[in-house]
Protein backbone atom coordinates (compact mmCIF):
# COMPACT_ATOMS: atom_id res chain seq x y z
CA UNK A 1 0.00 0.00 0.00
CA UNK A 2 1.22 3.58 -0.78
CA UNK A 3 0.88 6.18 2.10
CA UNK A 4 -0.65 9.67 1.00
CA UNK A 5 1.39 12.75 2.10
CA UNK A 6 -0.38 15.54 2.77
CA UNK A 7 1.16 17.90 0.60
CA UNK A 8 -2.05 20.35 1.03
CA UNK A 9 -1.79 20.81 4.64
CA UNK A 10 1.91 21.70 4.37
CA UNK A 11 1.71 23.73 1.57
CA UNK A 12 -0.93 26.13 3.12
CA UNK A 13 0.37 26.58 6.64
CA UNK A 14 3.84 27.51 4.12
CA UNK A 15 1.84 29.97 2.55
CA UNK A 16 0.11 31.21 5.93
CA UNK A 17 3.57 31.41 7.01
CA UNK A 18 4.59 33.52 4.21
CA UNK A 19 1.32 35.80 4.00
CA UNK A 20 2.33 37.03 7.54
CA UNK A 21 5.76 37.75 6.63
CA UNK A 22 4.79 39.60 3.79
CA UNK A 23 2.21 41.62 6.07
CA UNK A 24 4.47 42.29 8.63
CA UNK A 25 7.00 43.65 5.95
CA UNK A 26 3.93 45.67 5.00
CA UNK A 27 3.41 47.41 8.16
CA UNK A 28 7.26 47.61 8.77
CA UNK A 29 7.24 49.66 4.82
CA UNK A 30 4.42 51.85 6.10
CA UNK A 31 5.78 52.58 9.58
CA UNK A 32 9.22 53.80 7.25
CA UNK A 33 7.49 55.85 4.88
CA UNK A 34 5.29 57.53 7.65
CA UNK A 35 8.46 58.25 9.99
CA UNK A 36 10.34 59.41 6.68
CA UNK A 37 8.01 61.34 5.28
CA UNK A 38 7.78 63.64 8.79
CA UNK A 39 11.52 63.67 8.85
CA UNK A 40 11.23 65.36 4.75
CA UNK A 41 9.08 68.32 6.22
CA UNK A 42 10.61 68.63 9.74
CA UNK A 43 14.31 69.15 7.33
CA UNK A 44 12.35 71.44 4.65
CA UNK A 45 10.49 73.12 7.90
CA UNK A 46 14.12 73.61 9.31
CA UNK A 47 15.30 75.17 6.06
CA UNK A 48 12.69 77.23 5.35
CA UNK A 49 13.23 79.03 8.99
CA UNK A 50 16.45 79.35 8.24
CA UNK A 51 16.26 80.71 4.74
CA UNK A 52 13.95 83.68 6.30
CA UNK A 53 16.84 84.56 9.16
CA UNK A 54 18.26 88.24 7.63
CA UNK A 55 21.70 88.34 9.31
CA UNK A 56 24.45 85.74 10.64
CA UNK A 57 23.35 86.61 14.22
CA UNK A 58 19.31 85.80 13.29
CA UNK A 59 20.52 82.58 11.07
CA UNK A 60 22.35 81.46 14.46
CA UNK A 61 19.59 82.12 16.61
CA UNK A 62 17.17 79.84 14.52
CA UNK A 63 19.42 77.13 13.83
CA UNK A 64 20.50 76.95 17.95
CA UNK A 65 17.07 77.91 19.07
CA UNK A 66 14.04 77.01 16.44
CA UNK A 67 15.79 73.70 14.61
CA UNK A 68 15.43 71.89 18.11
CA UNK A 69 11.76 72.62 18.12
CA UNK A 70 11.22 72.11 14.93
CA UNK A 71 13.53 69.09 14.67
CA UNK A 72 12.13 67.11 17.48
CA UNK A 73 15.67 67.15 18.95
CA UNK A 74 17.50 68.06 22.09
CA UNK A 75 20.19 69.91 20.94
CA UNK A 76 22.08 72.06 18.12
CA UNK A 77 25.29 73.11 18.21
CA UNK A 78 26.99 75.28 15.25
CA UNK A 79 30.81 75.49 14.84
CA UNK A 80 32.40 77.13 12.41
CA UNK A 81 36.03 78.71 11.51
CA UNK A 82 35.54 82.34 10.49
CA UNK A 83 39.26 83.48 8.76
CA UNK A 84 41.73 82.32 12.07
CA UNK A 85 39.12 81.94 14.46
CA UNK A 86 37.02 79.66 15.92
CA UNK A 87 33.25 79.66 17.30
CA UNK A 88 31.04 77.30 18.82
CA UNK A 89 27.16 78.69 18.60
CA UNK A 90 24.46 76.59 21.27
CA UNK A 91 21.28 77.52 23.33
CA UNK A 92 23.48 79.44 25.18
CA UNK A 93 25.17 81.54 22.37
CA UNK A 94 28.17 82.14 20.79
CA UNK A 95 31.63 81.26 22.81
CA UNK A 96 35.08 81.27 20.93
CA UNK A 97 37.08 77.99 20.38
CA UNK A 98 40.45 77.58 19.58
CA UNK A 99 40.37 76.89 15.53
CA UNK A 100 42.93 73.49 15.74
CA UNK A 101 40.25 71.70 17.78
CA UNK A 102 37.27 72.71 15.23
CA UNK A 103 40.03 71.87 12.27
CA UNK A 104 40.19 68.44 14.06
CA UNK A 105 36.83 67.66 14.23
CA UNK A 106 35.67 69.26 11.06
CA UNK A 107 38.65 66.49 9.41
CA UNK A 108 37.01 63.57 11.41
CA UNK A 109 33.47 64.21 9.69
CA UNK A 110 33.52 63.52 5.96
CA UNK A 111 29.82 65.04 5.02
CA UNK A 112 27.63 63.16 7.40
CA UNK A 113 28.48 61.00 10.35
CA UNK A 114 25.13 59.52 12.44
CA UNK A 115 25.84 57.44 15.29
CA UNK A 116 24.28 56.66 19.12
CA UNK A 117 27.01 57.23 21.81
CA UNK A 118 27.43 57.38 25.30
CA UNK A 119 28.60 60.85 26.00
CA UNK A 120 28.01 63.79 22.99
CA UNK A 121 30.62 64.83 20.79
CA UNK A 122 32.05 68.09 23.06
CA UNK A 123 31.40 70.50 20.58
CA UNK A 124 27.61 69.85 22.27
CA UNK A 125 29.25 71.64 25.22
CA UNK A 126 27.55 71.17 28.97
CA UNK A 127 24.79 69.07 26.69
CA UNK A 128 26.99 66.63 25.93
CA UNK A 129 26.79 64.06 29.22
CA UNK A 130 23.09 64.11 27.87
CA UNK A 131 23.31 63.38 24.30
CA UNK A 132 22.85 59.33 22.87
CA UNK A 133 22.05 59.78 19.46
CA UNK A 134 23.91 62.43 17.65
CA UNK A 135 24.46 63.82 13.71
CA UNK A 136 27.56 66.25 12.89
CA UNK A 137 27.16 67.60 9.66
CA UNK A 138 30.00 69.13 7.54
CA UNK A 139 29.58 73.12 6.34
CA UNK A 140 31.71 73.58 3.58
CA UNK A 141 32.08 76.97 2.02
CA UNK A 142 35.45 78.11 -0.59
CA UNK A 143 37.80 79.98 1.53
CA UNK A 144 37.42 82.83 2.96
CA UNK A 145 34.11 82.26 4.02
CA UNK A 146 33.75 80.06 6.91
CA UNK A 147 33.50 76.17 7.21
CA UNK A 148 32.57 74.23 10.42
CA UNK A 149 29.96 71.45 11.64
CA UNK A 150 26.59 71.27 13.00
CA UNK A 151 25.94 68.90 15.84
CA UNK A 152 22.50 67.62 16.49
CA UNK A 153 21.65 65.48 19.39
CA UNK A 154 18.92 63.57 21.35
CA UNK A 155 18.86 62.38 24.57
CA UNK A 156 17.27 59.19 23.17
CA UNK A 157 19.09 56.60 21.54
CA UNK A 158 17.95 56.01 17.75
CA UNK A 159 18.05 53.37 15.49
CA UNK A 160 19.16 55.07 12.36
CA UNK A 161 18.70 54.35 8.47
CA UNK A 162 21.76 55.46 7.26
CA UNK A 163 21.50 56.20 3.72
CA UNK A 164 17.89 57.79 3.95
CA UNK A 165 18.95 60.03 6.77
CA UNK A 166 22.24 61.34 5.73
CA UNK A 167 20.87 61.93 2.46
CA UNK A 168 18.26 64.36 4.56
CA UNK A 169 21.03 66.06 7.11
CA UNK A 170 23.20 66.58 3.62
CA UNK A 171 20.47 68.36 2.34
CA UNK A 172 20.60 70.81 5.56
CA UNK A 173 24.08 71.24 5.89
CA UNK A 174 24.08 72.38 2.25
CA UNK A 175 21.07 74.65 2.61
CA UNK A 176 23.16 76.52 5.75
CA UNK A 177 26.50 76.40 3.94
CA UNK A 178 24.35 78.94 1.09
CA UNK A 179 22.65 80.25 4.07
CA UNK A 180 26.01 81.02 5.69
CA UNK A 181 27.86 82.43 2.61
CA UNK A 182 24.36 84.48 2.18
CA UNK A 183 24.83 86.03 5.12
CA UNK A 184 28.35 86.88 4.69
CA UNK A 185 28.44 87.95 1.33
CA UNK A 186 25.61 90.04 0.84
CA UNK A 187 24.36 92.98 3.28
CA UNK A 188 21.57 92.81 5.25
CA UNK A 189 18.78 94.45 3.79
Amino acid sequence: MATVIPFEERAVARLRERLGEAEEANQDLIAFARGHSGAVTSIHEAVIAAMEADSIEALLHVVTQEWPLILGIDAVALSLIVGDKGFRADGNGVQIVDPRILRRAIGQVDGVEMRTVDRGHPLFGPACDLIRAEALIRIDCDPPLPVGLVALGQRAELSLDARHGSELLMFLGRSLAAMIRRCLIEPAS
